[in-house]
């Protein structure tokens, strides 16, 4: 790819396409998002070992991630006939259905907005990009894995939950945070708020100290469909 390209980060808007899927013949990226979050990822190629395992696992929990509000979405530059005879692959050698729909973009041009294939890996295949775009169309997260390593689908999970737990609460989440776990509360701005921070010691706030201050979260609060 031209080192001209400017990629997206986070931050950004998330670039919208029209294109076609094993389920839509013109599917426009914006439309069919709605108001969920996306979890978008790419794969190497069609009838890899890799990525037939990081696919099928993604289906398995395709429900966990329908429950906080969030969509699939897959994308390799192989045709639309390549993708269906996998996806009927993958349901007659494994048991395992693709419920969520795959970009075929055989010309590359989601690919290239997307920066997904880097040229020092390969001139034409994407690598393991995961972008994670929240319901106003921003990306919030950006994960890049090479093409011999499988992506953790549970750090994907992780991700994004934490995302929404950051924004329904207005926190932060700590080192491997998990939900139930304590969040970061954010750290002060100005003198007079260092004194009231820590006068929070022994009270609500699990102070370390005026900077690092952590606190639980009711469980109704802990990650969000929103």
């Amino acid at each position: 790819m031209p080192d001209t390209v400017s990629l997206p980060k986070i931050g950004d808007s998330a670039p919208d396409f029209t294109a076609v899927t094993t389920q839509s013949a013109a599917m426009k990226f914006s439309e069919w998002q709605g108001d969920s979050w996306v979890v978008f990822f790419s794969h190497p190629a069609d009838f890899t070992p890799v990525c037939t395992t990081e696919l099928t696992d993604f289906a398995r929990r395709n429900e966990e991630f329908r429950a906080i509000n969030t969509k699939l979405l897959g994308l390799s530059v192989d045709s639309i006939h390549s993708h269906l005879a996998w996806l009927q692959n993958m349901k007659e050698k494994l048991g395992v259905e693709i419920p969520y729909p795959m970009v075929a973009d055989i010309d590359t041009k989601v690919a290239q907005l997307y920066g997904m294939i880097h040229a020092g890996t390969s001139a034409t295949a994407t690598v393991r990009a995961v972008f994670v775009i929240d319901p106003k169309r921003v990306i919030r997260a950006i994960i890049y894995y090479p093409m011999n390593a499988g992506r953790n689908i549970d750090e994907v999970v992780r991700v994004v939950t934490a995302l929404q737990t950051a924004d329904a609460n207005a926190c932060a989440t700590p080192a491997n945070w998990r939900p139930g776990e304590k969040v970061v509360v954010p750290p002060p701005k100005m003198v007079n708020e260092v004194q009231e921070r820590l006068s929070h010691k022994g009270k609500d706030y699990d102070v370390k100290d005026f900077y690092l201050c952590l606190k639980e979260l009711p469980a109704k609060k802990q990650g969000t469909s929103a």
